[in-house]
């Protein structure tokens, strides 16, 4: 991973782990079980690339462009997503794990979070605008100013959600979640 621009190439199992890569880009790449646990990757660029398998736990993107990259079965532990630059960011994941990682202020339309835990995740004051979150448990997650509008909370399980801090027009919920928008009243529904 030492030249500045890599397209279109495949990373296999590589140990990378504590490392740092700085003003590297990634065209179109694509990291198959490696594992860069605690590196740092400062003012590179992510674009059209997929991880899969991958862990990436405490990996700091430091000023990073990350732009339509894709997340499948990664373990992406306390992960800082807002250090990332906001130009262009767009992610997916998919069947990853995402506890205690941040996404504070950041801008993210259409997110998909597909069969993933993001167990006590922050999204303080982020835009999730249009966003799908399926199947995924968000035990923990907080949500504080953050705009919620039309994100599909149908399948998700185990979120607490105060209305009166977030901004929820066309937000859809199923009706077994309305318990995660009532706590603050102390109303059990049945």
């Amino acid at each position: 991973m030492s030249s500045p621009i890599h397209d279109d190439k495949t990373f296999n199992d590589i140990t990378y782990a504590q490392k740092v890569t700085r003003n590297t880009e990634f065209n179109n790449c694509i990291f198959k079980s490696c594992d860069l646990t605690g590196s740092e990757f400062a003012l590179c660029k992510f674009i059209d690339c997929v991880f899969e398998d991958c862990n990436l736990s405490m990996i700091n993107w430091g000023r990073s462009t990350v732009n339509n990259v894709v997340f499948k079965k990664c373990k992406l532990l306390g992960v800082n997503f807002s250090l990332c630059e906001d130009f262009l960011f767009q992610v997916r994941f998919e069947s990853c794990m995402l506890d205690y990682s941040s996404f504070m202020s950041k801008k993210m339309f259409k997110t998909l979070f597909i069969k993933s835990s993001l167990k006590e995740v922050t999204f303080t004051e982020a835009n999730l605008n249009g966003s799908v979150f399926d199947d995924s448990d968000l035990s923990g997650a907080v949500f504080s100013n953050t705009n919620l509008t039309a994100v599909n909370f149908t399948s998700a399980q185990n979120y607490i959600i105060d209305p009166e801090l977030n901004t929820m027009d066309r937000a859809i919920f199923d009706i077994g979640g309305l318990e995660g928008l009532l706590l603050k009243y102390n109303i059990k529904v049945v």
